[in-house]
């Protein structure tokens, strides 16, 4: 059985009620920064490490254009706009308390600092885990095994005592199997199918209901 189950956060607790892109238009408009497409911010986001903020992305994408935004303002913006459209899913909360009952219950999620911590404070989440690790705080984010050794280390369990439960293959799935946790994979309307490494599956919309009976079922 295991002794802790740990989670991902965006699309596994928790999703946006708005596209991305649409948060992005909205947060450059607030700003006073020209048009940003959702394209264009991914193209930055892979050349620029987020550790504290989004902020070296911005500065990247307004680089060059004919305007005076500040790119940390835009950075605090898209981060706001973010945090207030997000809502969890449904069932969640009452189910991390239950599970918290039996298991010690972490959360692992990807991203800069003030942007994730944020979304917990807004979601009113900030004690609903034994702990809590966002990787712009960590020497290295998912998949990197390191990052999984962090949380393990702040539950105090083993990597085969614990359960990594997350939507994205590689950071959640490929991330936790190579750090020699079980993985249950989230499955997404219109996400990747069922990866072979998991060890069991769930419905993105079942999460609540189903999952604490397939950490139980784990040997």
């Amino acid at each position: 059985m295991p002794r802790a189950v740990v989670f991902d956060l965006d699309y596994t607790l928790a999703v946006p009620e708005r596209d991305r892109a649409t948060i992005l238009a909205e947060a450059a408009e607030e700003a006073g920064a020209p048009p940003l497409s959702r394209e264009a911010y991914l193209d930055a986001h892979r050349r620029n490490l987020t550790r504290e903020t989004r902020e070296p992305i911005f500065a990247d994408l307004l680089d060059g254009r004919d305007t005076d935004a500040d790119p940390a303002a835009v950075a605090a913006a898209y981060r706001e706009t973010i945090a207030d459209s997000l809502a969890p899913l449904p069932g969640v909360e009452g189910m991390l308390d239950d599970l918290r009952s039996a298991y010690r219950v972490g959360l692992l999620t990807n991203g800069p600092v003030l942007a994730q911590r944020d979304k917990l404070a807004t979601l009113g989440w900030e004690r609903a885990f034994d702990a809590v690790l966002v990787t712009g705080e960590l020497a290295a984010g998912k998949p990197d095994e390191r990052a999984f050794a962090a949380v393990l280390d702040e539950l105090s369990v083993a990597s085969d005592e614990a359960v990594y439960v997350g939507d994205e293959v590689e950071a959640d799935v490929a991330g936790a199997t190579n750090a020699g946790m079980d993985a249950v994979q989230v499955l997404l309307p219109d996400g990747p199918g069922p990866d072979p490494r998991a060890v069991a599956y769930v419905e993105q919309a079942d999460i609540a209901t189903e999952l604490p009976g397939i950490v139980a079922d784990l040997n």
